[in-house]
């Protein structure tokens, strides 16, 4: 579209065209001779197309006989038709440009499709122009050739979790490649990175086995450290008989001290923690006289 609009005619170039040949016809009419007419329409047509506009945004390139004369733009631009030419005109405003790398092996072997954003623009109109062919191609195909080589040398894990690395490190490799061309590569975000279903299935189901794991190990240990806990409780009770006692005594008491319930006790339990005499001491305590 570009180098379509170089050449077509604009506004004011038309509105020239179209005052000369007014003029031409009128002066036609006053002398009653044809060749005002004929002046005025050479006129506007010269001027239709020497008068170029440049927006404010764009630079564009005069080659006269194809040798390169200077830049020209902002604003109102005058050339000699046929003589001289415009290039395609250049736009330095910040730009946007999409690439994406399908099945790309990362370094541990797993195929990505990679989709990115290139935030870019022209700094220099000249070496844009005069340097490269066509600016806007050789930035696409460039980060492509770039995504691809930074997939290959980073893992699937890094791609993931370190996405402002990787759009740092394109940006870099982007910018030191086309900075002779006039151009600045302003900053690289990674949009999406897409892995295969069957690969994602296999994935989550790794994650979930690697949690069911970490949990199975923290109940054992917790198991472990209640079993040690325990031991060391028997320890201090073989050791020591009036414990024993006062922590049976706790445990009927916490048992009964609900209203309504009801305690039943083996006999042999009993005896083995002496709580006979307690017992009894207990229900003798309770009865009125």
């Amino acid at each position: 579209m570009s180098r379509i609009r170089g050449y077509e005619p604009n506004s004011v170039a038309l509105l020239v065209f179209a005052v000369c040949l007014l003029a031409g016809i009128a002066a036609m009419f006053a002398i009653h001779q044809p060749w005002p007419t004929i002046s005025g329409a050479l006129v506007g047509l010269y001027f239709l197309f020497a008068i170029k506009i440049v927006r404010q945004w764009e630079k564009v390139a005069v080659l006269r006989l194809g040798r390169y004369v200077g830049l020209r733009g902002p604003g109102l631009c005058l050339i000699v038709p046929i003589f001289e030419t415009l290039s395609p005109y250049v736009d330095q405003r910040v730009r946007v440009s999409s690439v994406s790398a399908e099945s790309t092996l990362t370094r541990d072997t797993v195929p990505v499709n990679v989709d990115a954003i290139v935030f870019w623009m022209v700094w220099n109109a000249e070496k844009s122009i005069l340097e490269v062919e066509n600016f806007l191609d050789a930035i696409t195909l460039s980060a492509q050739t770039a995504l691809r080589e930074s997939i290959g040398r980073h893992e699937l894990a890094q791609m993931v979790t370190e996405r402002e690395t990787l759009g740092r490190e394109l940006q870099r490799i982007l910018d030191e490649k086309t900075t002779p061309w006039g151009i600045t590569v302003q900053s690289v975000e990674i949009r999406d990175v897409r892995i295969p279903q069957a690969l994602e299935d296999a994935m989550s189901r790794q994650a979930q086995a690697e949690r069911e794991r970490q949990a199975r190990n923290i109940l054992g240990q917790a198991e472990t450290e209640i079993a040690d806990k325990f031991a060391a409780a028997a320890a201090t009770y073989k050791n020591d008989p009036t414990a024993l006692h006062l922590r049976a005594m706790n445990m009927l008491y916490e048992a009964i001290k609900e209203r309504g319930s009801m305690v039943i006790v083996p006999s042999s339990a009993v005896e083995t923690m002496g709580l006979g005499g307690s017992l009894a001491t207990a229900a003798l305590g309770g009865v009125k006289p």
